[in-house]
């Protein structure tokens, strides 16, 4: 299984999602730490959750990264996170 889809598989059975969008970044990191030939090192996520309604920012976070442990202990280095809850405005 690759990164990306362990990242949704654990995203989607953790939050289950209205929306959810993963992104490997890992080449715009080439030659930064954490940076593996292959990619699947750097990931950007947007998620939409009903999960995430009433919840800080922070909380939002350690509610993915939580989630994510595994992907974490199995390479993933760096991981941005655009979290909301349904009907709150996002760019994306």
């Amino acid at each position: 299984m690759s990164m990306r889809s362990l990242i949704e598989a654990r995203l989607t059975a953790a939050l289950q999602p209205e929306r959810l969008l993963v992104f490997d970044e890992s080449a715009a990191h080439a030659g930064h730490a954490g940076y593996r030939p292959g990619g699947e090192s750097h990931f950007r996520v947007r998620v939409v959750s009903a999960a995430f309604g009433g919840r800080s920012r922070v909380e939002r976070h350690r509610l993915v990264n939580e989630a994510l442990r595994e992907a974490f202990a199995a390479g993933v280095h760096a991981l941005a996170i655009e979290a909301a809850a349904p009907g709150e405005p996002t760019a994306w």
